[in-house]
């Protein structure tokens, strides 16, 4: 990816699937272990690129990122201490950080922990002539996605609220097929509204999520849907069954320009999961 004056830079994190304890171990490795390590790389990677220049306040020595986005399943066992720790990790960077809920997680526990100036559960953040926008897919008790009419309304509110504002769209569920059929069966159930919405207005330019643990970037007529890993275990690509497979954990850098591009990348870390129990039937 290129860097620009108009460049406002987004870390995607994903499926962090905390537990309860730092020690916890799930499939076999600690998932916390490999969160902490996604978000010190990510940011130890960006500090040695060139300082941009920008209208909005510049750093004296090192880049950041413009915001961090969190996109479900931040806990497995959601409990105040799983949260916390997560508040914690992200409280060592000066960055603005939005979490979204996902299928594991408590959206009301998050809310009450995640309720800081930098970070919290923000739905809008207008970033110069950006907007993201965050939807809650989350059906209490079900693994699948769905949006409520409420979170439809919203989107639409956002956008006409604000036409002349490129718009990225961050959701947990995913909207499009992963050509995996047990995955699939948890694709947001009424993603057609979704759709529909994303392309009637043209300041729309990319729908992000969580949720598959493996890598998309689908190009439709109007937009791009982006589909990042976990930062733990990822998932067996196109298969009929639930399986993991050792593939490092990584993440997806975001970059927004003023004239409405979008460019993203996937990074991982350098290492596969050597402790990973691929032999298992869920998780």
């Amino acid at each position: 990816m290129t860097d620009s004056p108009a460049c406002i830079s987004i870390l995607q994190l994903s499926d962090l699937h905390i537990l309860a304890e730092p020690q916890d171990k799930m499939l076999g490795i600690n998932t916390e272990h490999y969160f902490q390590a996604c978000l010190e790389q990510a940011v130890r990677l960006r500090s040695r690129q060139p300082v941009r220049q920008s209208s909005r306040q510049a750093f004296d020595e090192q880049q950041h990122f413009d915001l961090i986005l969190l996109t479900g399943d931040l806990a497995q066992d959601p409990c105040p201490a799983s949260y916390r720790r997560i508040l914690g990790s992200l409280e060592a960077y000066e960055t603005p950080c939005v979490c979204l809920p996902g299928n594991h997680d408590d959206y009301e526990l998050m809310q009450q922990v995640f309720n800081t100036d930098r970070i919290n559960c923000r739905k809008q953040v207008l970033l110069d002539n950006w907007q993201v926008i965050s939807l809650n897919s989350q059906i209490p008790g079900k693994p699948g996605g769905r949006l409520s009419n409420e979170e439809l309304g919203f989107l639409e509110n956002c956008l006409t609220g604000k036409p002349d504002h490129h718009a990225l769209i961050a959701v947990h569920h995913h909207c499009l097929e992963t050509n995996s059929s047990w995955m699939d069966t948890m694709i947001i159930e009424n993603r057609q509204a979704l759709l529909a919405i994303a392309g009637k207005y043209p300041q729309v330019k990319a729908i992000t999520t969580g949720h598959i643990h493996q890598v998309m970037d689908i190009k439709t007529a109007s937009f791009r849907v982006f589909g990042v890993p976990s930062t733990c275990f990822q998932f067996v690509p196109g298969s009929t069954e639930f399986g993991v497979n050792d593939t490092a954990p990584g993440y997806r850098l975001i970059e927004l320009y003023a004239d409405g591009r979008v460019e993203s990348e996937v990074v991982r870390l350098p290492e596969p999961l050597a402790e990973l129990q691929i032999n298992t039937h869920g998780y």
